[in-house]
């Protein structure tokens, strides 16, 4: 296609996302993902909306990079996607970075195979819906579910793999890269590796700061989303002399705020996103409460014993519950 054409594709799904899919795609996210209301539209509406469209404006840009003419010759770049296809491997904890991995390469001309996350694939499967009503044609952007190993035994050994667009954990996208050193030999070119792992944020308080403005940071920096993305800020550093003040700050902004289910739009605080994640996350507290050199000043405590049911359906049955879904928890589908 000419890329005015695949640019239309993607103004078109932005559209959509905007328009008639917004309450469908943020229910999606809600259940999949286990987001409030308030994450799931700036991350799986607003941010993946203006993926697409900055990206189009991006792509535009690229295509005028042109080389310099002298009067008697033309010098003309001519754009051209990659021999293969490109692999996007998403994280769980954004849908807009997992609509944006494949439809990126997809924009410029490519084919793509897309892995999403596990714990990702209802909200993954409306990004599809969306896109194939805006008009991108079958083949192009190709979902699937399959384990790590064997996508590493399949894709990244595949003479025809051209690329790479990952986010996800450091040690994953190290063996990724080993792999594909290790197979060099066999690609028909030379593939490109895009990626981003995980990071830690910390917080470096001056001793002028207000205690007050510095609380609300680190309470909603650690605990929105309950912390599952890399920008959550995991450690500060607080001058001793303002501290007593962010302290009950602190501790007064973690008593409001209300966890449960996504259900009631009140809860702040939802689930983490699996069983695996909250028996580490728990592990951590047991180790802080065993160390003589951690004291814990709220919380503390941790309890898998009642699990929701009406998210149950929705991991079971992904492709089979969103217009109950919607109806039940927006109104309309």
């Amino acid at each position: 296609m000419p890329w005015q054409e695949r640019a239309a594709i993607f103004l078109r799904a932005a559209d959509l996302l905007t328009g008639p899919y917004r309450a469908k795609m943020s229910a999606a996210t809600m259940l999949c993902q286990s987001k409030n209301a308030y994450q799931a539209e700036i991350d799986c509406i607003c941010e993946l909306a203006d993926f697409w469209r900055y990206n189009v404006y991006f792509m535009q840009e690229i295509y005028k990079q042109q080389p310099l003419s002298t009067r008697n010759v033309w010098n003309r770049t001519d754009w051209r996607p990659l021999e293969g296809f490109v692999f996007a491997l998403t994280p769980f904890n954004f849908t807009a970075i997992a609509g944006n991995l494949p439809t990126a390469p997809a924009m410029l001309g490519n084919v793509a195979v897309w892995k999403p996350a596990e714990s990702q694939i209802y909200s993954a499967s409306v990004i599809m819906e969306i896109l194939e009503e805006a008009g991108l044609p079958a083949g192009v952007i190709n979902l699937v579910y399959v384990s790590g190993p064997v996508m590493g035994d399949v894709v990244l050994k595949h003479p025809s793999f051209a690329g790479i667009h990952f986010t996800g954990s450091t040690g994953v996208f190290q063996q990724i890269w080993k792999t594909i050193g290790e197979n060099i030999a066999n690609y028909h070119s030379y593939p490109r590796i895009v990626g981003e792992t995980g990071g830690k944020d910390f917080v470096m308080v001056h001793n002028s700061a207000d205690p007050k403005a510095v609380a609300v940071a680190l309470g909603r920096g650690a605990f929105e989303y309950q912390g599952q993305k890399c920008s959550a800020a995991s450690r500060a550093y607080v001058p001793k002399s303002i501290w007593p003040d962010v302290r009950d700050y602190l501790l007064a902004d973690l008593k409001s705020m209300q966890m449960g289910t996504t259900e009631d739009f009140r809860n702040f605080v939802n689930a983490v996103i699996d069983e695996k994640a909250f028996d580490k996350i728990s592990n951590y507290i047991v180790e802080a409460k065993k160390s003589d050199k951690v004291k814990v000043i709220a919380g503390g405590n941790f309890d898998k014993s009642k699990v929701s049911s009406s998210s149950r359906p929705c991991w079971r049955f992904p492709t089979r519950c969103t217009s109950r879904c919607a109806r039940r928890f927006l109104g309309r589908c």
